[in-house]
């Protein structure tokens, strides 16, 4: 779609990654650290001082204190860190449980274990998990279930009660929890739950987060797992094999970012905010029924009313005559037939740029 956008002309709604750069503060500290000559082989699993920022921050926002030397693994992206989680804890046949739609990566990388994957759907409005779904296809059988809040590309944040009932299935079913938190500080309408500081879920929790999102620096790739030790082991040795370290320069800088002050998060959710009420507006005034979003920077929407047969037509039309970008949100599911009526724009976009778009659509996007 992004190929398509630069072919087109389109403005690019799709892709999840920011038109507008990072904080200098924490540039300057990349630059710095370059300048240092910190520009070798980072330690595995990741430079002291940014294993420590990551537990520290951890500790905050979560209340559990983590050994950063045993318990932390700093990775090449999140995606990397889901990669290493599964190839190093997962062995071919294991179940693992999967929410759709989901990430596109989590499947690939279940494939690539040999992994059994059971999915749930989740369903609009609201994407709620079918709790007693869950109920029927969890068992001995199942090795982990893949949490992801706030949600790609839904938008939504399980909530306390849905995470609950997660839990204590998990533990009476000795199942392990790999959850993907990197959209934790863009949690717009309740506070970010993370699955780990749940009774009795740390020691059977991966948690993955990531510095591109909270900071516009997707491009540097800084991500990381916390985990107890014998979970963290699988990790590391998985992480050995796929990238073995990460950017040096970058993870020093990364440590200066964690260090961030609250200031920093909080004018960060009130810019998205603004952003996210640009698009959604709209977005209902172009005459897409749209879901909430209660976290991350994407918003799902119907696009049945402008009369496509499917979602990627619909967004190949929306490209090449109305010049805007969005994700056909079939590619999220197992089953392609369940997203076809929807698709996702991203708000992580400056003011004018989302602007922009919305008076596209309102000019050219008519109801069949």
């Amino acid at each position: 779609m992004s190929m398509l956008a630069i072919k087109h002309g389109a403005i690019n709604l799709g892709q999840g990654f920011p038109n507008f750069d990072g904080p200098e503060f924490v540039k300057e500290a990349a630059i710095q650290a370059i300048k240092d000559g910190k520009n070798q082989y980072a330690r595995g699993y990741g430079v002291p001082e940014f294993n420590a920022a990551i537990a520290a921050r951890f500790k905050k926002d979560t209340g559990l204190e983590v050994d950063p030397e045993k318990e932390v693994t700093v990775t090449s992206g999140c995606t990397e860190a889901i990669a290493a989680t599964i190839l190093g804890l997962i062995n071919p046949g294991d179940e693992v449980i999967l929410f759709a739609p989901f990430y596109d990566s989590y499947e690939a990388t279940l494939s690539m274990a040999g992994a059994e994957i059971k999915c749930i759907t989740l369903r609009p409005p609201d994407f709620a998990v079918p709790i007693e779904e869950l109920k029927s296809i969890i068992s001995k059988n199942t090795r982990a279930i893949l949490i992801n809040s706030p949600h790609n590309p839904t938008g939504k944040m399980f909530t306390r009660e849905e995470l609950n009932t997660i839990a204590s299935l998990c533990i009476e079913n000795d199942v392990l929890v790999f959850t993907d938190e990197v959209y934790d500080k863009l949690a717009f309408e309740m506070d970010h739950i993370s699955v780990a500081s749940l009774p009795g879920m740390y020691e059977r929790t991966v948690t993955m987060n990531s510095l591109g999102k909270t900071f516009s620096l997707t491009g540097w790739k800084i991500g990381w797992a916390i985990a107890p030790p014998h979970l963290t082991w699988g990790v590391r040795q998985a992480h050995s094999y796929l990238t073995f370290a990460t950017s040096t320069p970058m993870q020093w800088a990364a440590s200066v970012a964690l260090k961030a002050p609250d200031s920093y998060y909080e004018e960060l959710k009130r810019d998205y905010s603004a952003k996210k009420a640009i698009l959604v507006e709209g977005l209902n005034a172009v005459g897409f029924k749209v879901f909430p979003s209660s976290g991350t920077y994407f918003v799902v929407v119907d696009h049945t009313p402008f009369g496509h047969e499917d979602d990627i037509a619909f967004c190949e039309y929306l490209i090449k005559e109305v010049g805007v970008v969005a994700i056909p949100t079939s590619v999220f599911y197992l089953n392609p037939e369940e997203g076809k009526n929807l698709v996702r724009f991203t708000f992580c976009k400056d003011e004018g740029t989302l602007r922009s778009a919305v008076e596209r659509m309102k000019e050219k996007l008519r109801r069949k």
